[in-house]
């Protein structure tokens, strides 16, 4: 079993609906909303960074820190909340055309790996963030690479109703990949120093 954080999504490719995907952005405003409940800062102010902001990192750290113990409920939340941040990006992307669910679903399945405090480096978490750095530039490349792929996605929905699957591949592993990002960097869930690739 893999020690990072692991993304599952079912991508929809053909029969898509039209409609729904033409104002994604209006029907998805619902839910970001409720998601943005969770962060301390604005969600719409400086984009995922306020979300991530909602993730209980903090406490998370501390108690490695001076405890080493990774508090169940603490993992619980985060778990539950980067879970919801996936449905609602998939659904946002044009991954599926299910609206997310506030609780967990079939389609989109994010694992957090066995977390054992006892096997994670206690000081790690005072540089993680440093050692983050080139994941963060890649990640950003990835962004506007998912960006490129969600409107060329978008087109083709809106004239074919179907999802080019060179799309959904591309848009689902930087969904994995920043997920697993945030896992190494945020969460604390792991030591192991996530792959650069898709």
């Amino acid at each position: 079993m893999s020690n990072q954080i692991e993304t599952q999504i079912d991508v929809t490719l053909t029969e898509r609906n039209r409609l729904t995907a033409f104002f994604r952005i209006i029907l998805v405003a619902p839910t970001l909303v409720f998601l943005a409940s969770f962060a301390p800062t604005s969600a719409f102010s400086d984009g995922r960074s306020g979300v991530y902001a909602g993730l209980l990192a903090l406490p998370a750290a501390l108690a490695l820190i001076v405890r080493q113990v990774y508090p169940s409920y603490v993992l619980a939340f985060n778990d539950a909340l980067l879970s919801l941040q996936t449905r609602v990006d998939a659904y946002l992307l044009l991954l599926t055309d299910e609206y997310p669910s506030i609780e967990e679903n079939d389609v989109i399945s994010v694992t957090f790996p066995e977390v054992d405090a006892q096997q994670l480096n206690r000081w790690l978490p005072l540089i993680k963030w440093l050692l983050a750095l080139p994941l963060y530039l890649v990640g950003i490349v990835y962004v506007i690479y998912a960006a490129i792929l969600t409107i060329i996605g978008w087109f083709s929905i809106l004239f074919t109703g179907n999802y080019p699957e060179y799309c959904a591949e591309g848009v689902v592993g930087t969904i994995a990949y920043w997920n697993r990002v945030v896992g190494y960097a945020l969460l604390l869930v792991t030591d192991e120093y996530p792959t650069f690739s898709l």
